[in-house]
């Protein structure tokens, strides 16, 4: 695949809003960043990139995904188990394969978090076949 964007279906504007609760299993406690019961970093980020591959899912060929390439997440107020978040993500610029997105997660009205998450599509099978073997 050249460095074009793959058949102009990448577009400012596409977004997706996930909804979240954050369980015993999401907490700082559990997912080993802390000693807290409260919402991980680790989970937040994982939720903020799943929001992003849902908002270019509808757009990409069965034969490609996209990868994470590059985060910059604030996690600026902490969530109790039992919280629902809603973490949004909105594609702000397309270079090619490249997209960039920021992010953000509420807690009701309260922000917990927001960011930035750049992604390079790419063909699943090609990508894969240049990873090294273990």
């Amino acid at each position: 695949m050249s460095g074009a964007d793959p058949g102009g279906r990448l577009e400012v504007g596409l977004s997706a809003t996930l909804e979240r609760a954050v369980g015993e299993e999401d907490t700082a406690e559990a997912v080993g960043s802390g000693s807290l019961p409260v919402l991980g970093t680790p989970r937040l980020l994982a939720w903020c990139e799943a929001a992003t591959c849902a908002a270019i899912a509808p757009v990409l060929r069965s034969t490609e995904t996209s990868v994470g390439t590059r985060v910059s997440l604030e996690h600026s107020a902490p969530s109790a188990v039992g919280s629902a978040l809603r973490v949004t993500a909105s594609l702000v610029h397309v270079d090619g394969r490249l997209v960039r997105f920021t992010v953000a997660a509420r807690d009701g009205a309260r922000l917990v978090g927001s960011g930035e998450v750049t992604r390079v599509v790419v063909e699943s099978e090609r990508f894969l076949s240049r990873v090294p073997a273990p």
